[in-house]
């Protein structure tokens, strides 16, 4: 396909500083406290500067989709500080779980992911009316293939959680690779978004999410995203075509607390 025929697709992780792998929802990786001005409800300080960011770049930018968590609308400041920006039309949600938790990581469990899912889904559509998108991002990125199916089964039509590195193969559970969950999301009916890399020496590299921010990753994923910018953004229609040919990138809600929240996207 033609590089004129492609299209740009802006996505946006909402989580938290207490919802990162580190501080809850990992088996091994969560072993630290979490800080004291972190709360299990409300914006943490670093998360309000990022919404004071993202809603300056908000207000110049296209269509963008936020995969929300959501334990999130626990905080009516938080609710507060989305809806007039749902008004606006331009804002999708999508969601990200229900308290991130990183699902691959664990044993397989069906049940527990159906009802957290379920919830998640309920809450977020009821929100976000006609914002509503049947899109799903796994939290962290920790997809495994036995989850497309609860996925297919609840009414979702695309998933986006496929980062197509062999640097981080771990995060589709034991035995799993990144072509085994994109072929588990065809068998069961869903479009597959995989995140933007970049081919060094025959090795994909991450540029997504924290690859923009990591030393020797930050200056190839700059370069990257600014390669793709200049592209059309990508419609409901483009997305949920398996035939459309779309660039994916995604970047967190907590990035537009750098540098003083001054922070944006290298679009």
């Amino acid at each position: 396909m033609k590089l004129s025929e492609r299209r740009l697709w802006l996505t946006i992780d909402s989580d938290d500083i207490r919802h990162l792998p580190r501080y809850q929802g990992h088996p091994l990786r969560s072993r630290h406290p979490l800080p004291m001005d972190c709360t299990k409800s409300d914006p943490s300080p670093k998360l309000k500067i990022g919404m004071e960011g993202f809603s300056r770049w908000f207000a110049e930018a296209g269509e963008v989709t936020l995969f929300l968590i959501a334990d999130q609308l626990d905080s009516v400041d938080f609710k507060n500080w989305l809806k007039p920006m749902l008004d606006t039309g331009r804002l999708r949600i999508a969601s990200h779980g229900n308290t991130h938790r990183s699902w691959a990581a664990w044993p397989e469990d069906v049940e527990g992911f159906t009802a957290e899912l379920q919830i998640a889904t309920k809450r977020l559509k009821e929100f976000s009316g006609e914002a509503w998108r049947p899109w799903f991002r796994a939290p962290a990125g920790y997809i495994a293939p036995w989850m497309a199916q609860v996925l297919s089964k609840l009414g979702y039509v695309v998933d986006s959680s496929v980062n197509p590195s062999a640097l981080l193969k771990r995060k589709t559970g034991h035995g799993n690779n990144w072509n085994k969950v994109v072929a588990a999301m065809k068998n069961n009916g869903l479009v597959e978004r995989q995140w933007l890399t970049k081919k060094v020496l025959g090795l994909s590299l991450p540029s997504c999410g924290p690859a923009l921010h990591k030393t020797f990753l930050k200056s190839i994923s700059r370069r990257q995203w600014l390669s793709q910018s200049s592209l059309e953004h990508a419609t409901d229609s483009d997305i949920e075509d398996s035939d459309a040919e779309i660039v994916t990138v995604y970047w967190h809600l907590l990035d537009h607390a750098r540098n003083s929240g001054k922070w944006l996207p290298p679009l």
